[in-house]
């Protein structure tokens, strides 16, 4: 009786560690958003840089 006291807990510890938890994207959702924070850049470093002299 003592065994099956602790293999259960064993088993269910064993079949609790073999759980998956799978997210998935939207492709084109991605690739949205991506291109825009890359043009956000781009645009960003199209600006010329402003430099200010400290006296």
């Amino acid at each position: 009786m003592r065994k099956i006291g602790m293999v259960l807990p064993v088993a269910a510890l064993a079949l609790s560690a073999c759980v998956t938890i799978n997210i998935y994207f939207p492709a084109a959702a991605a690739e949205k958003v991506a291109d825009k924070i890359i043009e956000e850049v781009w645009q960003q470093s199209d600006k010329p840089a402003t430099v200010k002299e400290t006296k």
